[in-house]
Order: C-alpha cells, then sequence, then structure tokens
C-alpha cells in the first residue's frame, strides 16, 4: 500500500480551530479541567485589562518536565478513545489549546515539576511567518516575565497559563476595560456553578481553591441541597457495566428562599430556565436546564432539578464535544429519565400548591381541609374541628349559627384563580401569621378557662399541642401546662 504524509498545514489549522465556538467563560473552564486533573487544589486566576491585557491561570497541581510540556501543546496529543484515569477531565487532546487559542493570539505555558522549569509558547502570528508548527521554547528570562512566575516558584510546583494579544475579546468593544470586567464577572458565575462539587468539597471530594484577582469563589448549589427535598432514593442505570446516578431534587418554594439564593439560581427568571436535568462528568457540571426534549419547561416544574453522574468512560454514548458544553443522553438513559419526570414534576406542583405543608398528615389538626370528591374534584373547606372554631361554636346557637354562616362565605369566595396566578409566579406569597410565645400562652389560657373539668383540659393541650400554630411551641405547652391540674 502506497501512503504519503499529510500533515495539515499549521497556520490554516490554528487560525480554523479559533472559530470552535468557546465563550470566555467555557474556554476558562477548560484549562481549571486540566488543573483538577493534575490534582490541583488552588487555582488563581488574574485578569488585567489595561496596557498589554492577559489573563493567567496558576495551579498547585503536579506540574510538568520539559518533555511533557511539548505534549501538552502538540495537537491531538492524547486519543480521544485512550482510557483515561476515573477522575481525568480531559477528553480529545485539544482543550488546552484549542480554548486558549480562541481567545488569544498567544498562549504561553510555564510549569515546575521536581525542581525543573519549563516554558513553551505558541504565537499564532510567529506560526504564520514561519508556516510550521513552530512551538516556541522560552529562556530562563523569559519565563521570569511570565505573571504570577514569582508565586509559581514559591509554592514548589504546578503550572501557568498565560493568555497574551487578547484579540477575540477586543472585537467590537469601543471601551475594552469595561466590557472585560463584565466578561469576568460571567466566568466567576460560570465557574462558581461548573466547579461548585469541587469548590464545596462534597461528599468527601477533594476541596479545590478557586480565586479571581484575589476574590475567593463560592460554590453556587443549583440543588440548594441543605433546603431542597429529595424526591426519591437515587437511582443507578447501568450502561456497559458503567453506572449513571440519578438524583431528583424539589427546590423550597421561592418564599421560603432569601434574596441572596434566589441570586445564587439565577435570579426569579432563572428558576423556569434552569429546571431540568443536570448533568456532571466526574463531578463537573457539563450541561443544565434542560428536559432533553422529554417535557417541555413549564411552571409547575421550575423546582424541579435532576442530578444525573456519569463517567468519562462513556463519553462516546453521550456524544460529548470539544468544548464539554453538549450532552446528549443514549436512548436506554433516556428512557429511564423518562420513567421519573412524571414523579418530579408531581413533587415540583406540589411544593408550589402546598409551600411544604403536607395537609395528609393525621398528626396534626390544620386549619383548612383538602378534600377530593367525585362529583367536584378538589374543595377546600375549613375545619370545624379547629379547637378555636369549636371554642366559638359553644357559647350560643345564634353565634354558632352566624360563624358557620360566615365559614361558608370564606369557603365559597376563595380567590382561586389570583391564587394561582400568584403561586405559579416569581413574587413571595407571605401571608402565614406569626404567633409570638407570649401570645400562645394567653391563647392557651383563655381555651384552657373554658374546661370543665381536668380530663377536658388534658384532652384540649393534648389537642392543641398538634394544632397550628400551637404546635410550634409544643415544648412550651408541655413545660407550662401538662401535669398542672
Amino acid at each position: 500500500m502506497k501512503t504519503i504524509n499529510l500533515p495539515p498545514y499549521a497556520p490554516t489549522l490554528m487560525e480554523s480551530t479559533r472559530a470552535i465556538g468557546y465563550s470566555l467563560e467555557a474556554a476558562i473552564a477548560d484549562i481549571i479541567d486540566n488543573s483538577i486533573s493534575a490534582h490541583a487544589s488552588s487555582i488563581v486566576i488574574k485578569f488585567f485589562p489595561i496596557g498589554e491585557p492577559y489573563i493567567s491561570i496558576l495551579d498547585d497541581g503536579f506540574g510538568m518536565t520539559s518533555d511533557e510540556l511539548n505534549i501538552a501543546m502538540q495537537y491531538g496529543s492524547k486519543n480521544p478513545r485512550e482510557v483515561r484515569e476515573p477522575d481525568d477531565l480531559g477528553r480529545f487532546g485539544l482543550g488546552l489549546k484549542t480554548a486558549s487559542l480562541s481567545q488569544c493570539r498567544t498562549l504561553t505555558l510555564v510549569s515546575l515539576k521536581d525542581g525543573e522549569l519549563s516554558g513553551r509558547k505558541w504565537d499564532i502570528d510567529y506560526v504564520m511567518k514561519t508556516g510550521e508548527w513552530s512551538l516556541i521554547i522560552l529562556e530562563n528570562d523569559e519565563i521570569k516575565q511570565v505573571p504570577q512566575f514569582r508565586e509559581l516558584i514559591s509554592q514548589g510546583n504546578g503550572t501557568i497559563v498565560t493568555w497574551q494579544n487578547l484579540d477575540r475579546l477586543c472585537i467590537g468593544e469601543s471601551d475594552f476595560v469595561t466590557s472585560f470586567g463584565m466578561k469576568m464577572d460571567i466566568v466567576r458565575d460560570h465557574i462558581s456553578l461548573v466547579f461548585h462539587r469541587f469548590l464545596s468539597g462534597e461528599d468527601g471530594l477533594k476541596k479545590i481553591e478557586i480565586q479571581i484577582n484575589n476574590n475567593k469563589l463560592k460554590a453556587s448549589d443549583p440543588f440548594l441541597i441543605k433546603k431542597s427535598t429529595q424526591l426519591m432514593d437515587e437511582e443507578s442505570i447501568i450502561i456497559q457495566g458503567q453506572s449513571v446516578i440519578i438524583k431528583p431534587f424539589i427546590l423550597p418554594h421561592i418564599s421560603r428562599l432569601s434574596e441572596i439564593e434566589i441570586k445564587e439560581l439565577g435570579g426569579k427568571d432563572g428558576l423556569r430556565k434552569k429546571q431540568g436535568f443536570y448533568v456532571y462528568r466526574n463531578k463537573r457540571l457539563l450541561v443544565w436546564g434542560t428536559w432533553f426534549r422529554l417535557m417541555r419547561q413549564g411552571e409547575l416544574s421550575k423546582l424541579a432539578r435532576v442530578q444525573v453522574d456519569i463517567p468519562n468512560s462513556l463519553d462516546d454514548l453521550w456524544t460529548l464535544d470539544i468544548r464539554k458544553s453538549t450532552a446528549i443522553p443514549p436512548e436506554d438513559v433516556r428512557k429511564n429519565l423518562g420513567n421519573i419526570i412524571g414523579k418530579i414534576t408531581e413533587g415540583s406542583k406540589r411544593t408550589w400548591t402546598y409551600r411544604g405543608k403536607k395537609e395528609t398528615d393525621d398528626s396534626k389538626i390544620h386549619v383548612w381541609n383538602r378534600l377530593k370528591t367525585r362529583q367536584t374534584g378538589i374543595i377546600y373547606e375549613i375545619n370545624r374541628d379547629y379547637p378555636l372554631i369549636e371554642q366559638i361554636q359553644d357559647t350560643s346557637s345564634e353565634v354558632k349559627r352566624l360563624l358557620e354562616q360566615l365559614l361558608v362565605q370564606i369557603e365559597g369566595n376563595l380567590p382561586l384563580n389570583s391564587l394561582y396566578i400568584d403561586l405559579t409566579s416569581d413574587e413571595k406569597v407571605e401571608n402565614e401569621t406569626k404567633i409570638s410565645e407570649n401570645e400562645t400562652i394567653d391563647l392557651l389560657l383563655q381555651l384552657l378557662a373554658g374546661c370543665r373539668n381536668n380530663s377536658e383540659r388534658d384532652e384540649m393541650i393534648e389537642r392543641l399541642s398538634r394544632t397550628e400554630p400551637f404546635s410550634e411551641f409544643r415544648d412550651v405547652i408541655e413545660r407550662k401546662f401538662k401535669g398542672e391540674g
């Protein structure tokens, strides 16, 4: 068989791969992937928009030798079909180069490992001049001019990635300094979300500190794990002997969230737009805010979030792209995801409708009863056995008659349409009456005063300890009233 060697023409390939479609935030996230794969515990990002602007990313990972630097700077340095380490976030052997040069024309890589200091540079303009894959080897005095060089030396090992000649960030900008700062704000939010599990050190995962211009990033948890409800036990889907782990969550109603938490979730608009599946590859967030066309985004499902964890060994099945911003589940996974969507959306709907109250909980006495009938469907009625209502009814037959008419009028004139609109909007709905401990005691004394004997009194105390809102002060009731005759 006759063959000829046809290596790609360096200037053309370099310029072409710049147009793959990286955003600034996605490009920086790709560099952070390499740092995490190198077992870094600290990643320091610095940007400088004045004079000769640059972005530099320093990590304290293993670092690289001179030969390893050459491989890292080579296009297609690793076959995507090769078996990777379970915690490796890389994929195609192109990320460092394509991500970096999508934003700049000069990429510098400096690394320190076991006392060996090395530096390499891709300069697209120099490659265009030579017409060759001309990787520049940096001399020591050139290495010392690289941003964060002193920090690298002081920590003893690690790598610096530096972007200069930021032509793509300058295009169409009349005020580059301002626009650069605004773009880096987007980078902050993106990294806080994409790497939130590493930033928080979730479930024994190695905790990583990431800084941007000396400001530490905080994890942006899209599930609000501490407040949300896990709808069901995690499910494991086995594909080619590998597990895909699924955990569905329901966020608390917006009225239970602070302004900071609402902002963390992407604002009020973000609640609706960011519902759906959150796909993680080796704990790194790839895709979010999509139902993969298994259902439409709706108002009553806006609180539903589903965590999907996949290993890097299933990359081919999920059609992962170079930017690691697209992942499509294989058919076997889609079927299983479809099976749990109904349960997920029903849980979200209940949270919007009942805001977390379990109206069917017989251990508590509620003001409202929710009833389902064949004739009229679901109706709400005021609980006639509520202790305060019983107390008023016992005063006289005339008062009982007037009270019943009042209750019927309240039940028959509930503003259901307005309630539906309010509950499915992003406005807070606050209508719960807060009662203090002193008010509780005073009200209890009034109710107990109507008891004719100790038996009725004990029964009343027991009922009130299970009645809203008195149940919030159950310990007070038991301490002050139980056992007193």
